[in-house]
């Protein structure tokens, strides 16, 4: 009989294998697994941008291009935590609404003058229909 092992997540998005339909907790690397990812956390410094050293040196900067510095409440680790910019996204909001109300301005403009062209069309069909009688 083989041994197939499945990787998935439990409770609380903790690894587990299941093994013959058996649920095994995978052991943690502490090394491995960010303290974040298995235990709880307070955010200790709020999202800042890396410079362009923690760019080239921290890997958690290359997702984002920020980090906030957090401390796991069990460990009592400090450790660096990638994260978006309130800044980058209310700007990305705002582009995208202003694109979005282009757009609609534009689809407007061609519904008016579709509407029109179909008005001009059927006011010709029946002019002709009143001459031919």
């Amino acid at each position: 009989m083989r041994w197939k092992a499945i990787l998935g997540f439990g409770q609380g998005d903790l690894p587990v294998a299941y093994c013959c339909g058996v649920c095994c907790p995978l052991a943690l690397d502490p090394m491995a697994t960010p303290c974040w990812q298995v235990e709880e956390f307070v955010v200790s410094a709020e999202c800042f941008q890396c410079n362009a050293f923690q760019l080239k040196l921290w890997p958690v900067c290359n997702p984002t291009g920020y980090v906030e510095k957090i401390n796991c409440a069990k460990s009592k680790k400090d450790e660096y935590k990638s994260c978006r910019s309130v800044a980058v996204e209310e700007r990305l909001f705002w582009k995208f609404e202003g694109t979005v109300l282009c757009l609609m301005v534009v689809f407007a403009l061609l519904v008016i003058s579709r509407q029109r062209a179909l008005d001009r069309r059927a006011s010709e069909k029946v002019r002709r229909q009143l001459e031919s009688v």
